[in-house]
């Protein structure tokens, strides 16, 4: 069964040139779609050689080709195609680097929104927004843009620093005990991170057509829920915390909304999988690392609420 068509625009333009134009020359990276290391490339049509002859293919023991050109031949037959483009393709290096310069990004921001939340609250407040129009705009922009998503990285940080130390603040009023509760979230998250990138790596949870349209409609329609109860806050509603406010419906809530950040991981890994495995350009590596990114602040957020949300119920 053909799997669901990524979210990715750069991945679907890749998909469909695998279907209507197969491999070529320069092989993609798919099961049997090129010759196992070492072996030579297919044979071409025979050219008709200087004395009329019928030449062999590309191989060494060709009259005019030497043993070095035919390993020349051999390496460029051996490197996958760039989706889409030239230059090089995108390889999982790659996006480990620019998720790390993102993230350092991030962390630069989030110092400025901690300093600042207790004197200037509305400083975290603008970048809430100017963060999610930015996350917008990088997001269904065709062309990938490195300064948007470094710009939308240090914003997102300054929010995520602000609204940190409110929550820091809001457990610390309910007792001394909680005062760790950033720290615990950033703990968690890696360690959420950790279980679910082993959990795809080892193919128990499988990313299937099935597993993509559960995980857009659970989204979709988590998103829309989230919107309103988040408008519903602030003004007052649940006490700041929503619809279902503190209490065990509440927790009840915030976990299944930490299970879906927690899933929406996979999702994540299997659009770089397939970006590598269809060679898209080294470029775009920087949008598999803001789709990750999101993910990660979202998550992060989901498991901070959930602490703030045990620490009240437990007072």
């Amino acid at each position: 069964m053909p799997s669901m068509e990524s979210t990715n625009p750069v991945i679907r333009r890749a998909e469909a040139q695998y279907s209507q134009d197969g491999p070529g020359f320069a092989s993609i990276n798919t099961p049997g779609a090129q010759s196992a290391p070492g072996s030579p490339p297919p044979a071409g049509p025979a050219q008709p050689s200087p004395a009329g002859k019928p030449s062999q293919g590309f191989n060494a023991g060709n009259a005019g080709v030497s043993a070095a050109n035919a390993k020349n031949l051999q390496d460029m037959y051996n490197q996958p195609s760039v989706a889409g483009g030239s230059g090089a393709a995108m390889t999982l290096n790659d996006v480990i680097v620019k998720t790390g310069i993102n993230f350092a990004i991030l962390l630069v921001g989030a110092l400025i929104g901690w300093n600042t939340a207790s004197t200037m609250p509305y400083i975290f407040f603008g970048a809430a927004v100017l963060g999610m129009v930015l996350g917008l705009v990088n997001a269904f922009k065709k062309t990938v843009s490195p300064p948007l998503i470094m710009v939308y990285a240090f914003v997102q940080g300054v929010f995520l620093g602000g609204i940190s130390f409110a929550y820091q603040e809001f457990a610390k009023d309910l007792n001394a005990e909680y005062g760790n509760l950033v720290q615990t979230a950033v703990i968690a998250t890696f360690v959420v991170f950790a279980v679910m990138l082993g959990l795809y790596k080892s193919r128990i949870i499988k990313v299937n057509n099935k597993f993509k349209k559960i995980m857009m409609v659970s989204m979709i329609s988590y998103l829309a829920f989230a919107v309103i109860s988040l408008v519903a806050g602030l003004f007052g509603v649940g006490d700041g915390f929503g619809f279902f406010g503190i209490g065990a419906v509440g927790i009840i809530f915030s976990v299944l909304a930490v299970v879906l950040a927690s899933f929406t991981l996979c999702l994540d890994f299997d659009a770089i999988e397939q970006g590598i495995r269809y060679g898209v350009p080294e470029r775009e590596s920087w949008r598999m690392a803001f789709g990750l990114m999101v993910t990660l602040i979202w998550l992060y957020l989901e498991i901070l609420r959930l602490l703030a949300l045990v620490a009240a119920s437990r007072d």
